[in-house]
């Protein structure tokens, strides 16, 4: 079987991928577009404010805007999770995935973004699903009138803790530090709220409970009642396939990339949260993903006749 040949394969479907898909299209490249997670990490997101354009918007909503683009400029979209990339003798790379027949790419542009980190305790595997969640809008509705607990001080820990608590009886923050570290407009929200309450200095030794979540223990000892937790306690970026091809990761698993997007790899280009800028946002992460578009497009018109 002849393996279909692209100029640009874009891995990741999320605000760098689909903005370099975006851009690639455009410059006229053959691209395709493989994700199973439509918008990424920030299609989960309760309440996004911070984007030109959209004063507020829900995270699910303001991605399915981006996909009208992708549907407008007819971009082959393969819903599908890629589990190898091969760099072949010639240069090109080959993308295995699940279910699909391997392609052929001139150029790749990662932009897998990153994976919710586990607390890594007792019960938090057995009980999830039950009680256990990493998205409070995907999962919050199922816990309305009830207590619940969201691990965790960052902002979006916090929108969190605002949303879970226009569904909540009580929602506690449950913090490993003394200050929370949202922004200054959530942190006033979370402070003025009377449904949340900060409990700080505070770390969870396990999750406990037969059928569903019941309660988490402190490592005071103490047991504490919680009918559902939501662990917000940060993301690493899903760098293995691109470490496993050769291409260079920084201490923090980020791919080393330059101004451009380049990797170590020629042809081979990162964009949006996986890569080694501290900056971790939608609108720095689409920025990064026309970039790697551009480059994209430089590299292959340098090797086509």
């Amino acid at each position: 079987m002849t393996e279909t040949v692209y100029d640009v394969i874009v891995i990741g479907s999320g605000p760098a991928g689909i903005t370099a898909a975006i851009y690639a299209q455009r410059y006229a490249l053959k691209t395709a577009l493989i994700g199973n997670s439509w918008g990424g990490a920030i299609s989960k997101t309760h309440v996004i404010e911070n984007y030109p354009g959209f004063k507020t918007a829900s995270g699910f909503d303001f991605m399915q805007k981006w996909r009208e683009n992708i549907e407008y400029l007819g971009i082959e979209e393969i819903p599908d999770n890629v589990t190898k990339i091969e760099h072949l003798d010639d240069g090109r790379f080959r993308v295995l995935m699940d279910f699909g027949t391997p392609l052929i790419a001139l150029t790749i542009i990662y932009a897998l973004g990153m994976e919710e980190r586990k607390m890594g305790v007792p019960g938090e595997e057995e009980l999830l699903g039950r009680g256990v969640s990493y998205c409070a809008t995907c999962d919050g509705p199922f816990f309305k009138g009830k207590r619940i607990g969201v691990i965790g001080g960052s902002d979006t820990a916090a929108k969190e803790a605002l949303y879970l608590s226009q569904l909540a009886e009580k929602v506690y923050m449950i913090y490993r530090n003394q200050e929370i570290r949202p922004e200054p407009i959530n942190k006033k929200r979370v402070e003025a709220n009377p449904k949340i309450e900060i409990i700080p200095n505070t770390t969870i030794t396990s999750i406990n409970g037969t059928q569903k979540v019941e309660s988490v223990t402190f490592h005071t000892g103490e047991k504490f009642p919680l009918d559902a937790v939501f662990v917000e306690i940060g993301a690493d970026p899903r760098s293995k396939m691109a470490k496993e091809l050769g291409v260079l990761i920084n201490s923090k698993n980020e791919v080393i990339v330059d101004e451009q997007m380049h990797s170590n790899i020629p042809g081979f280009f990162a964009a949006g949260d996986v890569v080694n800028r501290r900056e971790k946002q939608v609108i720095v992460a689409s920025g990064h993903g026309a970039i790697a578009a551009f480059s994209a497009y430089d590299y292959v018109q340098a090797k086509k006749p």
